[in-house]
């Protein structure tokens, strides 16, 4: 028996109760308006739950060129320190091909790898992210919750549910699940990105960058935006609209402005291992086309290719792992997912396929430790059904029921077969 993934995302109802309770009318201090806010705290501590479950569900961290992380988390940190909101601001890269960048309540940040290719130098990401500060201090990602409009995000205790079959090609466990499910997207309004430029701009411009770089991120959005179809730019618009109207704002507000720094040079030297492994992520892109398409020898060379390529890549690896266990190559995949999870530890994927087929080849107690690992890293029921299974098998009733539990809180196939487990163990 295999498992298919499939991200199945919902917003607590517990936690929507909990924001509607603690929010109160105050005065914005990036805007100087009246509204509905949460509180302090309450947005630190929604920001440090959700955010690692959200990194996890889009790719995880990027860990390829560990340097670069640091670079962006300097940037956005040179421009956050003006926001008069003092946040615990982070900013993290996401190994993520879609072009976008989120902001949770609290400061929490992220930029994919995907749209930090698209910008041609620093002037440009602090825009990008000085918007996003915006979106954090203003209390729009809080708004966002607050109208349960969040698409997606694993707070605490969410899990992402799995698909059971028999089917021989689930063996693929949702191929791209990670990066082509529907994750954290907020749907800012017209006048939510307005403010984000607008203050966003003031912020950049006083860390010192040339407030032209937001005039000409956004025509370079307007531009992009005619063929998001094709492109995959769609996530990207949907969350941040474009619109000449928002070019014109820019511009009109730059001219008011002085000139800055552009670090041209700096911000591609910082980028340039994500530019010369573009042949490698694509190369892993059409493995994965392959493989939904059921090409299966095709998608195990053309992942072969990729690793060639860019050999430090764990998603690259896990990719061959899926190609192999639907092709019943257990013990090969099992060899590829233990890479992967050298290669990147922290990424959960990586530790859930690894524990999953240690269990299907009987090797207990590695899959136990595997699963523990990625259930850390983000609680799924595809983890606790399996390693429910495990504490049964070991007599351990109290873990086990535990374990079933959570997986079957889940509407899916392996929701009900956990749910027949704890019928079985009159634990129902």
């Amino acid at each position: 028996m295999r498992f298919s993934f499939a991200l199945l995302p919902r917003l607590s109802l517990t936690l929507l109760l909990a924001i509607a309770l603690l929010s109160g009318c105050s005065v914005n201090q990036v805007t100087g308006k009246r509204q509905m806010s949460m509180s302090f705290d309450e947005q630190v501590k929604m920001g440090n739950s959700q955010y690692g479950p959200a990194q996890q569900q889009q790719g995880g961290r990027y860990v390829v060129d560990p340097d670069l992380n640091v670079y962006v988390n300097e940037v956005g940190q040179s421009v956050a320190k003006f926001s008069p909101v003092k946040l615990p601001y982070e900013f993290v890269v996401l190994n993520n091909d879609v072009p976008n960048a989120w902001a949770l309540p609290g400061g929490k940040i992220a930029i994919n790898r995907g749209l930090l290719v698209l910008l041609d130098d620093e002037a440009q990401l602090a825009s990008v992210l000085g918007h996003e500060v915006i979106h954090a201090a203003a209390e729009h990602s809080a708004k966002q919750m607050r109208n349960s409009q969040i698409l997606g995000i694993g707070v605490a205790a969410a899990a992402v549910a799995a698909g059971m079959t028999d089917n021989e090609n689930a063996a693929l466990i949702g191929l791209g699940a990670a990066l082509g499910a529907k994750v954290y997207q907020a749907h800012y309004g017209r006048s939510q990105e307005l403010e984000a430029d607008f203050y966003g701009i003031d912020y950049m411009v006083a860390a010192g960058y040339d407030p032209q770089a937001a005039v000409e991120l956004q025509m370079k959005f307007v531009e992009l935006s005619k063929g998001q179809k094709s492109n995959g730019l769609g996530k990207l618009f949907a969350s941040h609209p474009p619109s000449e109207e928002r070019v014109k704002k820019n511009q009109q507000k730059a001219n008011k402005l002085p000139k800055g720094k552009r670090n041209q040079a700096a911000y591609q030297q910082a980028i340039a291992q994500i530019i010369k492994d573009q042949p490698a992520y694509a190369k892993h892109n059409e493995a994965l086309l392959a493989a939904n398409n059921k090409q299966l020898d095709s998608a195990l060379s053309l992942s072969n290719q990729a690793i060639k390529m860019q050999p430090n890549e764990a998603m690259f690896y896990v990719t061959k792992g899926k190609i192999l266990s639907s092709q019943n190559k257990e013990k090969e995949a099992r060899n590829a997912f233990a890479i992967a999870t050298k290669k990147n530890p922290d990424y959960y994927m990586g530790q859930l396929a690894l524990g999953v087929t240690e269990a299907q080849l009987g090797n207990k107690q590695q899959a136990k430790s595997a699963l523990q690992k990625s259930y850390l890293l983000l609680p799924t029921s595809l983890a606790a059904y399996n390693l429910g299974q495990l504490e049964e098998q070991q007599g351990n009733t109290q873990n086990a029921v535990k374990y079933y539990k959570a997986a079957a809180s889940e509407n899916s196939n392996i929701g009900k077969a956990a749910q027949q487990k704890l019928r079985n163990m009159n634990a129902g």
